[in-house]
């Protein structure tokens, strides 16, 4: 059975006889483990498709639950992430946390289309990455079904919220007054960035990266919504951490 989607690739390995073996997200089919026989050879039609973060039109065969890429149409490379050391390394953050949220043969446009948005936000370099990365770490969250509960404080109910702190396990807010003493697993806030994640969590998708933030407010959000995320997920993250390694 032959499909015609579009895919991103989250990761390659390389085979043998010059073959790559990927990891695509697909709109159509969720993520699929793709076989590109011979792209690595020299004048390969599937070059520049098989390439890491690489989003391409694609035609692919079906053998029973194997797939096979037959035809590849470059959308977008993304130059402006693989140009950079550091967009790159967090470039391969958002194709692992695709990889780690999403599920064969199970479509998710939705969360495509977050991390297609995420890339072009950092391949144009018109936004902080750290911006860019917090927004699409806690947005993607709210898709794969962690959303937090950041309206009001969920002990008291405030919505002013007092020295504001995330609560990684529970994924709610907390104040000062509410935090009971010895609790380590929240990550300190502050009033703007708990305004910016409350609209993270509720706005446009055309829009999320519509905000701005000082430099304080921004670092508070970043590690918080990256803390939320591995714990949340109950992993770590080797990209994210060669990333803060390029800080």
């Amino acid at each position: 059975m032959y499909i015609n989607t579009t895919g991103l690739v989250l990761r390659v390995t390389d085979y043998k006889d010059a073959s790559r073996i990927m990891t695509v997200l697909t709109s159509t089919e969720g993520k699929l483990t793709v076989s590109a026989r011979g792209a690595m050879r020299r004048g390969s039609k599937f070059a520049a498709a098989v390439q890491p973060l690489a989003y391409s039109d694609m035609t692919l065969y079906q053998n029973r639950d194997r797939w096979t890429l037959t035809e590849a149409q470059t959308i977008e490379l993304f130059s402006g992430v693989s140009g950079d050391v550091r967009l790159l390394a967090l470039g391969s953050y958002v194709a692992e946390l695709l990889e780690a949220v999403s599920d064969e043969d199970s479509p998710n446009p939705e969360i495509l289309s977050l991390g297609l948005n995420a890339l072009y936000m950092l391949s144009r370099n018109e936004k902080d990455p750290e911006l860019v990365k917090a927004a699409f770490e806690i947005r993607l969250m709210c898709l794969a079904g962690f959303e937090p509960v950041v309206s009001l404080c969920a002990a008291c109910g405030r919505e002013d919220v007092d020295a504001p702190r995330l609560d990684l396990v529970g994924g709610t807010v907390l104040c000062h007054g509410c935090r009971s003493p010895g609790t380590n697993e929240t990550a300190p806030l502050c009033r703007g960035s708990l305004d910016a994640l409350r609209y993270i969590v509720s706005a446009d998708p055309k829009k999320m990266f519509s905000f701005k933030l000082d430099a304080e407010a921004l670092s508070r959000l970043s590690r918080a919504a990256g803390a939320y995320v591995s714990t949340q997920l109950d992993r770590k993250f080797k990209t994210l951490e060669f990333y803060k390694q390029l800080k």
